[in-house]
């Protein structure tokens, strides 16, 4: 069989995953550090890495049959996961909406980008920071604000007390502080 012109695929084309879903009619928020974070990422993959891998893969053709050649079948592989996250982080900061959350400073009112302390009906006191969809680490105390926790506290203040539906019923949590930032 001649392979000459077959086009190379896995199957991986596309977008990979879906994107994280952004509420319909909804902002991808996001602050000034996490926009800055993903379009470091953007440049290095663009300026440094994809011409790194673009080199090794056209060494690698110029050796011979492709069809054994190690180098140049992974480096293929890992030119389309670079492309596709060249094309994830392009289509998300193309439509970030940067929102500065030391703006708020002093405000004892839930907004994004805040970090807030609750207490929630079983007596277990939490801290999180309600952050935009592609910045959020949970291991570092950050939710999503799409996450159920952060739309429940979204716009309650010091004091108030909010209901969380859960799967096993709903919560009462009390917001207990509200920071931001400093700003500059």
């Amino acid at each position: 069989m001649i392979k000459a012109f077959t086009k190379e695929t896995d199957h991986d084309e596309d977008d990979g995953p879906a994107l994280p879903p952004i509420p319909a009619g909804g902002k991808n928020y996001i602050t000034p550090q996490g926009y800055a974070r993903l379009r470091a990422e953007l440049l290095q993959l663009m300026d440094e890495e994809r011409p790194r891998v673009v080199e090794v893969v056209h060494w690698a053709a110029s050796n011979g049959d492709r069809s054994e050649n190690g180098d140049y079948l992974y480096g293929k592989k890992r030119l389309r996961e670079i492309d596709r996250r060249i094309r994830f982080l392009t289509k998300r900061l193309e439509i970030a909406e940067v929102v500065d959350p030391s703006l708020h400073s002093g405000s004892d009112q839930v907004f994004f980008g805040a970090t807030v302390r609750y207490v929630d009906d079983l007596g277990e006191e939490r801290c999180i920071t309600i952050m935009g969809i592609d910045e959020a680490d949970s291991s570092q105390g950050q939710v999503s604000w799409v996450a159920p926790v952060a739309r429940a506290l979204l716009k309650a203040r010091v004091g108030d007390e909010v209901a969380l539906p859960t799967p096993s019923g709903v919560r009462q949590l009390e917001v207990v502080e509200v920071r931001y930032p400093q700003p500059g």
